[in-house]
C-alpha cells in the first residue's frame, strides 16, 4: 500500500523560463520594440544630417526640417570652416579634449593605483577625502572664486583644471586594480621592480578595458563642455563648440554670409540658411564620439562590469 509520505515529488523535466524558446508572440514584440528604439535614434540624426545639407529653398518648402533629401548643399560647412567662429571653436574642443583626457587619465590612473595599495602613506585620509566628493560639492559660487583667484579667468586651462578628476572614474580604476592578484606584486617586487615599473608593466597592460572606458568619460566630458565655458571663458575665440552650439540655437546668433543669399565663392552655392548651420553644428559635435566609441566598443561592457564590480 502506498502512503503519501513514500511519495517522492516529482522534479521538473523541463528548463527555467528564461532558457525556453520564445514564444512567436515575444518574438514578434522583441523585434517591435527594438525597431522602435533604432528608429527613435536613427529619425531624429537623419532629419539633423539632411537639413545641414539643405539649400534655403528646400528648408522653406519643407516648413523647417527636411526629411526626404532633394539636393546635396554641403555650404553650411563651408561657412564653417571657412575660417571664424565655429572653426575656432572647434580647435578649441578638440584642444582641451586631448590635453584634458591625457591629464585626467595620468592623475586617476596614478591616484587610483596608489590608494588600491592598502598601507599606503595617508592611505584612508586621501581616499575619505575623494569619496567625500560624492556627499559634498562646494558649489559654483566658490568653485568661481576659486579659479579667478587662481589667474584662470580666460585661460583654456579653466576648461581642464575643474574636470581634471572624477572621483567615479577613480573609483571605478581602483575597484579594478584591487581585483589583480596580489601574488603578481609580489613576484614582481622579488625581481627588483619598481612602483612605476609595476605600473607601467603589470596593471596597466592588464587594465586596457577599464582604462579605455574611463579615457572615453573623460573625452566626452570635455569634448561637451559647456558650463564652465559659461563661467570661465568670455573671449569668443576661446569659446567651445558647445558653447558655440548654445549661441547659435538659444541666442540666435549665426556666422557672416548665413541666410543672406550670396554665391558662396569657388563652391557655386549660395550662402545657407541659420537652421542649416545650426545642424552642422550638431553633426560636427556628433563626429568624433561616432569616430571613437567604434574601437572602444568592445571594451567597454566589460571595461564597466569588470571595474564596477568588487566584493
Amino acid at each position: 500500500m502506498t502512503t503519501l509520505a513514500s511519495v517522492k515529488p516529482r522534479r521538473p523535466t523541463g528548463r527555467p523560463v528564461w532558457e525556453e524558446k520564445p514564444t512567436l508572440l515575444g518574438r514578434l514584440g522583441k523585434g517591435t520594440i527594438i525597431t522602435v528604439v533604432v528608429l527613435a535614434v536613427l529619425v531624429p540624426l537623419w532629419v539633423v544630417v539632411v537639413t545641414s545639407l539643405s539649400s534655403t529653398d528646400t528648408i522653406n518648402a519643407a516648413g523647417g526640417y527636411v526629411f526626404l533629401p532633394r539636393e546635396f548643399n554641403p555650404s553650411a560647412y563651408v561657412v564653417i570652416f571657412s575660417g571664424g567662429q565655429v572653426t575656432d571653436a572647434v580647435l578649441v574642443s578638440t584642444t582641451v579634449t586631448l590635453i584634458g583626457t591625457a591629464l585626467s587619465l595620468t592623475v586617476t590612473v596614478l591616484a587610483a593605483y596608489g590608494l588600491s595599495r592598502v598601507g599606503t602613506l595617508f592611505h584612508r585620509p586621501i581616499l575619505f577625502y575623494f569619496l567625500l566628493t560624492f556627499l559634498i560639492y562646494p558649489g559654483m559660487i566658490p568653485s568661481y572664486l576659486v579659479v579667478t583667484g587662481l589667474g584662470l579667468k580666460d585661460n583654456l586651462l579653466a576648461l581642464v583644471v575643474p574636470a581634471a578628476v572624477s572621483a567615479f572614474n577613480l573609483v571605478v580604476l581602483r575597484a579594478f586594480f584591487m581585483s589583480i592578484p596580489q601574488e603578481l606584486f609580489d613576484s614582481a617586487r622579488i625581481d627588483g621592480a619598481g612602483e612605476f615599473r609595476i605600473l607601467f608593466r603589470i596593471v596597466l597592460p592588464l587594465s586596457k578595458a577599464v582604462t579605455a572606458v574611463v579615457g572615453l568619460f573623460y573625452a566626452v566630458g570635455y569634448w561637451n563642455t559647456f558650463f564652465n565655458a559659461v563661467l570661465y571663458i568670455d573671449r569668443n575665440d576661446l569659446q567651445p563648440v558647445q558653447r558655440v552650439l548654445q549661441q547659435f540655437i538659444l541666442a540666435g546668433q549665426s556666422p557672416t554670409n548665413a541666410g543672406t543669399g550670396v554665391v558662396l565663392p569657388g563652391i557655386g552655392y549660395s550662402a545657407p540658411p541659420n537652421l542649416a548651420i545650426k545642424m552642422a553644428v550638431v553633426v560636427i559635435t556628433l563626429i568624433p564620439a561616432l569616430i571613437v566609441y567604434p574601437f572602444v566598443q568592445r571594451h567597454f561592457t566589460k571595461g564597466v562590469i569588470v571595474g564596477a564590480v568588487k566584493g
